[in-house]
C-alpha cells in the first residue's frame, strides 16, 4: 500500500511493524513472516522481554529438560527471521493513527510507515534499585513467583509487596517454601479483603510470616550460589527507608539482615505504551491497551483499526510466556485478516475510479 504525504519522511514503508521482541512479539512476527507480511520487529529498550531474565523455563510446552529465558528467545528469533521477519533495534515513541499509513516514529528520529501495527511492548516489572539486585535478578530474585517458585523448593522464601500481587504470590509460594515472608513497607495492605483474608490463614497455618513496616534495602549473594540473605529495616510507623533520613526518626529505625533463599518483587508492572498516548487506543488507568475480546475473530483488535494488542501491554494477569505466545499468534492473525480485507477493499476500489476517469 502506498501511503499520503504522511510519508514523505519516513525511512521505509512495511506491510506490518511489530514493537517488541518478547514471547508476544516474536510469536506475532512467525506467524504473520509465515503469512507473507513480511513483518519488522522493533527490540525496544528489554530484547526478549522479561523472559531474558529467567535463568530457568522449566514451564513451556516442548522442552522437558527446561530451557533458559535467553536461549528460548532466540531460537524464536531465529525462527521468525527464518520465514523472512526482520529484527531491528528501535524504540517507539509515538504512533500517529490520523491517516493510513500508520506514521512510527522511533526514540532516534527515524519514522517508518505501516499499514498495519501490532503492539507486543510488553510491561516492565518495578524494582527497588537496591544493591545487589542487578547482579541477583534471575539468580534467586525474581519478578514471577509462578515462573520461578519451584527452583527454590524447602527454602525460606522473601516477598516484596502489599497489594493483590503481593498476597497472591506469597499464597503460591507457600506449595514450595519453608515459610513465605511478606515484607510490607506500611501497616496496613492494600489488597483486597479477598487475598488478605486467604493470607491469614496460611499466617495462622504458620505458612506465612508477615513483616510490617519493614523494608529490604540490600540483596547478598552471588549468582553462582544465589541469595544468601537480606538487608532489612523497620520503623514502628512505617516507611522506615524514610525514615532514616529524617535525624528525628532515624534512631528508631531497626535494621538487621534476615536469612533467605529466595526474594520474589510483586509491586507490580508499567506498561509500555506511552508510544501510544494520543492515538484513539483504549487504555485503562495503569495504561494496559483495552482489546476487544470475544470467542471470533478480531479478538487482539483495538479501537484503532490496524493497530493489535498483545501479550504482557494487553494482559496485566496471567503474564506468562505461553499466554503471551497464544496473543501473538492472534494478533497475527488478526492483522492478517485486516491487511487482506484493506487489499480487497483497494481493489474493488481501483476499477471504479478507472471507469469514473473514462
Amino acid at each position: 500500500m502506498t501511503g499520503t504525504s504522511q510519508d514523505a519522511d519516513a525511512v521505509e514503508h512495511r506491510r506490518l511493524i511489530v514493537a517488541g521482541s518478547g514471547i508476544a512479539g516474536l510469536t506475532a512476527a512467525i506467524y504473520a513472516a509465515r503469512s507473507n507480511n513480511e513483518p519488522l520487529v522493533f527490540e525496544g529498550d528489554e530484547p526478549g522481554g522479561q523472559l531474558t531474565l529467567t535463568t530457568e523455563v522449566d514451564n513451556y510446552p516442548g522442552f522437558p529438560e527446561g530451557i533458559s529465558g535467553p536461549e528460548l528467545v532466540t531460537n524464536m528469533k531465529e525462527q521468525a527471521k527464518r520465514f523472512g521477519a526482520e529484527i531491528r533495534h528501535g524504540i517507539l515513541v509515538d504512533v500517529d493513527d490520523s491517516d493510513r499509513p500508520f506514521r512510527v516514529e522511533l526514540k532516534n528520529g527515524d519514522v517508518y510507515t505501516a499499514d498495519a501495527l501490532i503492539a507486543a511492548s510488553g510491561a516492565s516489572a518495578r524494582t527497588l534499585g537496591v544493591p545487589g539486585e542487578d547482579e541477583l535478578m534471575g539468580y534467586g530474585l525474581s519478578t514471577c513467583a509462578t515462573c520461578d517458585g519451584a527452583f527454590f523448593r524447602d527454602e525460606e522464601m522473601l516477598v516484596v509487596g502489599g497489594g493483590d500481587a503481593a498476597m497472591e504470590e506469597a499464597s503460591f509460594l507457600t506449595k514450595f517454601a519453608s515459610t513465605v515472608h511478606i515484607v510490607h513497607r506500611r501497616e496496613e495492605f492494600r489488597a483486597e479483603d479477598y487475598w488478605i483474608d486467604r493470607t491469614m490463614e496460611k499466617v495462622e497455618n504458620g505458612e506465612i510470616e508477615i513483616m510490617r513496616n519493614t523494608e529490604m534495602t540490600e540483596l547478598h549473594g552471588t549468582p553462582e550460589q544465589g541469595v544468601d540473605h537480606v538487608t532489612l529495616v523497620r520503623h514502628p510507623e512505617g516507611h522506615p527507608t524514610e525514615k532514616l533520613s529524617d535525624p528525628a526518626s532515624a534512631d528508631e529505625v531497626e535494621e538487621f539482615d534476615f536469612d533467605v533463599g529466595a526474594v520474589f518483587y510483586a509491586i507490580g508492572h508499567t506498561p509500555n505504551t506511552e508510544y501510544l498516548k494520543g492515538t484513539g487506543v483504549e487504555m485503562d488507568d495503569e495504561g494496559y491497551i483495552r482489546t476487544k475480546g470475544g470467542s471470533g475473530g478480531g479478538q487482539t483488535a483495538t479501537d484503532v483499526d490496524g493497530l493489535f494488542g498483545a501479550g504482557d501491554v494487553v494482559d496485566y494477569h496471567y503474564q506468562q510466556a505461553i499466554t503471551a505466545g497464544g496473543m501473538g499468534s492472534k494478533a497475527a492473525i488478526d492483522a492478517d485478516d485486516y491487511l487482506e480485507e484493506i487489499e480487497r477493499v483497494a481493489a474493488t476500489a481501483e476499477p471504479a475510479a478507472a471507469e469514473s476517469d473514462d
